[in-house]
């Protein structure tokens, strides 16, 4: 997920040393092996720095100093928890340059369009807001009883977040988790573990409590597979591939059977009908698969036009993506205040790009933009539209997590919609018509968790508001009072009296 664009100062650039080491029980410290992986910037592909590997005593370590902290930290209350939020929030608000430089020197994001700090200060908010709202509910149906339902935590929790919106997607998780009274253990991605080891400094800072929070560096295995299966973590939250999330519900299911909530992928539709606004239509599909060089589950990866003005809308819209998307041919640094277009997050996700541009001439479809890769150093694609794929191919059928565009054609509502929903994926779908009734009427027939009308992503960022999923975008619920459901489990007390 993307939220809507907020620059932090041009001029503002971290001096401190990169932290390496892992954040457990509020101390940094090296792995038990010492073992360490390599980070390197995207933009020009220089090692950024070497970070130290977690494997499953690691894992151990950091869960064993979770459960310690568990009863205190659940006995604390929900006004007490909360006033670690909101200095966390202020600290977090303040720390955006540095998150900034480091996203931009780990993963290629563009700094001045950097906006994670603010989102996770608005949900670390909304979660200090809502933490005297974990009730229940009270009975008085059976005879001679005053039966009651509580709601308490699961215990020691563990998450697993992406690399495209590391700050955010910690937050996702820790956010209703720590509020309810558990305690948590995060694994960053591989690609992008910099940004949580600053998280957990703010953490430490704003003085939440030993083993409250706990951060480890490493790959999906071996340490996020010994966070699957270990016996003492009770629920896990993903976010990720689906792929990697069957993996993590099986492990679950083979261990514990520990609870597990998945935000996966997606492979949105947008339909634009021929009385859409274009001046807010085209914009809005252009910044949609340009954000994050496309790295983002809910990019509008395909645009489906009316016939009636799928011209004028391809000359425009391949107007608007190249002026989004200008950088001169040797690719600029995203940490300058003219970046525009940033590069795929590494070497591997650069080549599944291409793979799939290749697929896309394969099977027919025309490239009408792009196509290639947009330097020769660094990891730059240059924003590809195709025009027609083929409905059954994998380039219309998979994500990409690429800016990659499918623009194709449709003639009438039924037969558009019935395209639309015809993927596995459910994520976000986006409709635009000035026309209420077909809003309405289109956006109760998407198959999704997420309906935009008249909009698209980057979504507005209302963290209020539930980020589900339906079919395998996902199981479960980020943001929103509906999230603190998903971190607690419910007892029912039976009184006679």
């Amino acid at each position: 997920m993307s939220p809507t664009a907020m620059p932090v100062r041009e001029e503002a650039r971290s001096t401190g040393k990169i932290e390496t080491r892992l954040f457990i029980n509020n101390e940094f410290v090296e792995s038990i092996a010492g073992k360490t992986f390599d980070v390197f910037n995207p933009y020009n592909e220089e090692k950024v720095a070497s970070v130290y590997e977690a494997l499953p005593e690691d894992v151990d370590r950091a869960v064993d100093a979770a459960e310690a902290a568990l009863p205190a930290w659940d006995e604390m209350g929900a006004t007490a928890r909360s006033a670690y939020y909101y200095r966390l929030a202020d600290l977090l608000e303040a720390a955006g340059p540095e998150l900034a430089e480091l996203e931009a020197k780990e993963t290629g994001k563009i700094a001045s369009q950097y906006s994670e700090h603010m989102f996770g200060a608005k949900g670390l908010r909304l979660f200090a807001g809502l933490a005297q709202d974990l009730n229940g509910a009270t009975s008085l149906a059976t005879p001679g009883h005053v039966n009651m339902v509580i709601r308490q935590p699961y215990g020691v929790c563990g998450a697993i977040v992406p690399w495209n919106v590391p700050i955010m997607a910690v937050i996702f998780k820790m956010g209703p988790a720590l509020i309810s009274g558990n305690t948590l253990v995060v694994k960053s991605s591989e690609k992008s573990p910099l940004t949580a080891l600053v998280l957990a400094r703010l953490v430490k800072e704003a003085g939440f409590p030993p083993g409250v929070f706990n951060v480890l560096s490493g790959f999906g295995n071996p340490a996020g597979a010994a966070m699957a299966s270990h016996m003492k973590i009770r629920k896990i939250g993903f976010t990720g591939s689906a792929r990697t999330g069957r993996l993590i519900k099986e492990a679950a299911a083979k261990s514990n059977l520990k609870r597990v909530s998945l935000e996966l992928g997606g492979k949105s539709p947008l339909v634009i009908f021929e009385d859409a606004d274009l001046e807010a239509a085209i914009p809005a599909a252009a910044l949609s698969i340009l954000s994050m060089a496309g790295q983002v589950c809910i990019a509008s990866s395909r645009l489906y036009v009316h016939s009636s003005i799928a011209g004028v809308f391809q000359e425009k819209l391949i107007e608007t993506l190249k002026a989004m998307s200008a950088n001169p041919p040797e690719g600029t640094d995203p940490l300058s205040p003219e970046a525009r277009h940033g590069p795929q997050a590494d070497k591997a996700q650069f080549e599944n790009v291409l793979k799939y541009i290749e697929l896309a001439k394969e099977s027919g479809g025309e490239i009408i933009l792009g196509g290639k890769k947009q330097t020769e150093k660094g990891y730059f694609i240059e924003p590809t539209v195709i025009r027609n794929p083929d409905h059954n191919s994998r380039i219309s059928k998979e994500e990409i997590f690429g800016p990659v565009l499918c623009f194709n054609t449709f003639e009438d509502e039924d037969e558009v919609m019935k395209r639309a929903n015809d993927t596995e994926y459910g994520l976000l779908a986006s409709v635009y018509t000035k026309d209420i009734s077909r809003a309405l009427r289109i956006a109760k027939r998407f198959e999704s968790g997420i309906v935009g009308v008249n909009t698209t992503s980057p979504m507005t960022g209302a963290v209020d508001m539930p980020f589900s999923g339906w079919k395998a975008s996902g199981d479960g619920v980020d943001l929103s009072k509906a999230s603190l459901d998903i971190w607690t489990q419910m007892k029912t007390i039976y009184i006679k009296i």
